[in-house]
């Protein structure tokens, strides 16, 4: 009798979308295609939905690490499910290790963490100052998601900026974390993408996005491009 793994393994081979699967392939270039079953975010979602609560959830979550990318992202939408912080902070630290492309590591977020901002703070900067690249990322990414509106202290901008990594996907979360920052709190975000205080590939990258973005207005987009004519490294 096959075990919890491969039971679960065999349902998310019987969603798989071979088209899908060739266009996620794509995505996610430091993952070899035959890791990657093809398995819609829709799908993976309900699964998760079907799974949450049952003994064979808490044994899929155990056992890392997974194979495939969908087992990664079944793992963190299971994750999603957690309503009581404690558990969930305590499932999210255990599994970032295992976390192993851009992907995965920006698909999750328990909404239990929106509600704890005062007590998630503490693992997200320790999440930035990580040696690995994905708790890095997504470190940045919940600093940006949950710390740039009300929650949001000048601060926090430092601690992004003091990310230093020639980590590509490190590299891009930073700049979109500026770009997003400039959007949201365009006052405290203009001195760092204005002055030389980025890694020069960030800056120009973060300015990029903010040109890019339909929240920056056109007089910021105006001010922008005035100041990329300033500095080209990194564009």
């Amino acid at each position: 009798m096959p075990g919890i793994e491969e039971r679960i393994r065999e349902r998310l081979f019987a969603m798989r979308d071979a088209e899908y699967q060739a266009f996620q392939s794509k995505l996610i270039p430091t993952l070899p295609p035959e890791r990657v079953i093809g398995v819609r975010t829709p799908a993976l979602r309900r699964y998760a939905r079907e799974l949450a609560g049952t003994s064979e959830a808490a044994a899929f979550l155990a056992a890392v690490p997974h194979r495939y990318y969908e087992e990664n992202n079944l793992h963190g939408f299971l994750l999603e499910r957690e309503r009581d912080f404690s558990a969930a902070l305590a499932g999210v630290e255990a599994f970032l290790p295992y976390v192993d492309n851009w992907a995965t590591c920006d698909t999750f977020s328990p909404p239990v963490f929106a509600r704890h901002t005062a007590e998630l703070l503490a693992p997200v900067r320790r999440w930035m100052q990580s040696e690995r690249t994905y708790t890095v990322r997504y470190g940045l990414g919940m600093l940006m998601r949950h710390y740039l509106d009300e929650a949001f202290r000048p601060e926090y901008l430092a601690w992004a900026g003091a990310v230093r990594s020639e980590e590509y996907y490190v590299r891009m979360m930073a700049a979109w974390y500026f770009a997003t920052a400039l959007a949201k709190q365009p006052e405290a975000a203009w001195p760092w993408l204005a002055e030389p205080r980025l890694d020069p590939w960030v800056r120009a990258k973060a300015v990029q996005k903010a040109l890019e973005s339909r929240r920056i207005s056109p007089e910021q987009k105006q001010e922008l491009r005035a100041l990329r004519g300033t500095f080209t490294k990194g564009l």
